[in-house]
């Protein structure tokens, strides 16, 4: 379970997200809302890369209390990744691999399930926005998470990989009931990935019912 708890989020004198206490429960979930109106705060606040009062905990894990070992358990991939360019992609994923303590291997499927052997001993600086893109959601796969958070993981990758991703999140779930929180502000499509909807909106996060 991810839990949040008194979580507030600013910046500088503007209340950006508001969440008093809320429960988000093992499972798939997109993540509705207009541009603007805090989905990659959250998604970033929960990954440990932005500072924030309050607390969120994952299985009881607290960010605040034990941040190493919870930032094991939470993978994130941005909507528009941002790497060292002179770095090659096999190199961030040794990198991420090694971070993660992922399974000697593991990346290997993903590479293989989206066509990227041909590029990725190549530096990251030659790569276009949906190559990047594609590395960025093989390093949220790494390691063991508990959680994996994609913002805007529909942009900027063809209608091919977008359904291996879906693959990719199912098979995930399935076999290791790993938790998914995906952002988007396009119009969801639940029949070729089921889960359950959550809004921001009016600076808090609140479940969707009847959609």
């Amino acid at each position: 379970m991810l839990r949040f708890v008194n979580f507030q989020k600013s910046y500088g004198q503007y209340p950006a997200l508001d969440i008093p206490a809320f429960d988000i429960e093992p499972g798939i979930y997109w993540i509705k809302g207009v541009n603007g109106s805090g989905k990659s705060t959250l998604l970033k606040s929960i990954a440990g890369m932005l500072a924030f009062q309050g607390d969120i905990l994952l299985d009881d894990i607290s960010i605040k209390k034990e941040p190493v070992a919870y930032r094991k358990l939470v993978n994130f991939a941005e909507a528009e990744p941002l790497f060292p360019e002179f770095l090659t992609g096999r190199e961030l994923i040794n990198l991420f691999a090694s971070a993660k303590d992922a399974p000697s291997g593991q990346e290997d499927s993903y590479l293989d399930s989206m066509d990227m052997r041909s590029y990725i001993s190549k530096p990251v600086g030659t790569y276009s926005s949906g190559m990047l893109k594609k590395l960025s959601l093989v390093l949220a796969f790494l390691g063991k998470p508990k959680l994996i958070l994609l913002d805007e993981p529909l942009i900027t990758i063809d209608a091919a990989a977008l359904t291996v991703l879906y693959q990719w999140i199912a098979e995930q779930h399935q076999q290791y009931q790993t938790s998914f929180l995906l952002s988007s502000h396009q119009v969801l499509d639940t029949d070729l990935l089921p889960a359950g909807l959550l809004q921001v909106d009016k600076q808090t996060l609140t479940h969707v019912i009847g959609l």
